[in-house]
């Protein structure tokens, strides 16, 4: 009996390409969109609520895991969904400002100052100190304070109340538009 191997005919160079092609872009796609989802996204700054840390259009990336692991921090630079009374002012679009008072602490804005807990906040990244006085209130507890650097000009926590824990989507980690 003579050995004879039955031969399967191999697919051509040509199918070979356009299936890895195939299985290239789809594995990006599906990593791209996991990426995007669970890990990391890029936002761009709509508004002057941020000057003169974050200018209008300059583009960020936002990390959405570590606050799975730790706690919005003081100065925390955040993203987040509107709050019920945002949507209720038919807001639809993420928020960025930065993380001010604590839960469970007295926040009062008083002479140009922000107060926590009777002390004045050192702030070096304000466009201007407040002009307006507000508080004292205690942030709820899972709950945050969050003002804009431009704190004149900012439709904020001072305006709309304080930011669930729930709603916040990540903290900007770094600012890649423009390049300067």
């Amino acid at each position: 009996m003579s050995n004879i191997r039955q031969q399967q005919p191999h697919p051509s160079k040509n199918e070979n390409i356009v299936f890895e092609t195939i299985k290239t872009i789809g594995l990006s796609l599906v990593l791209a969109f996991g990426v995007r989802t669970f890990v990391a996204e890029a936002r761009y700054i709509p508004s002057g609520s941020m000057e003169p840390t974050l200018q209008i259009n300059d583009r960020l990336i936002i990390d959405k895991v570590s606050y799975d692991f730790i706690s919005p921090q003081r100065g925390d630079v955040i993203v987040f969904n509107p709050t019920k009374k945002l949507r209720s002012e038919n807001y639809h679009e993420a928020f960025i400002k930065r993380v001010i008072g604590l839960p469970g602490e007295t926040i009062e804005v008083k002479n140009g100052l922000v107060y926590i807990n009777g002390s004045p906040l050192k702030e070096n990244y304000l466009e201007a100190k407040p002009d307006y006085q507000w508080g004292p209130v205690i942030v709820p507890n899972n709950s945050y304070l969050v003002l804009g650097d431009n704190r004149n000009n900012s439709y904020d926590s001072h305006h709309w109340g304080f930011v669930p824990r729930n709603i916040i989507i990540g903290r900007a980690i770094v600012r890649f538009y423009p390049f300067n």
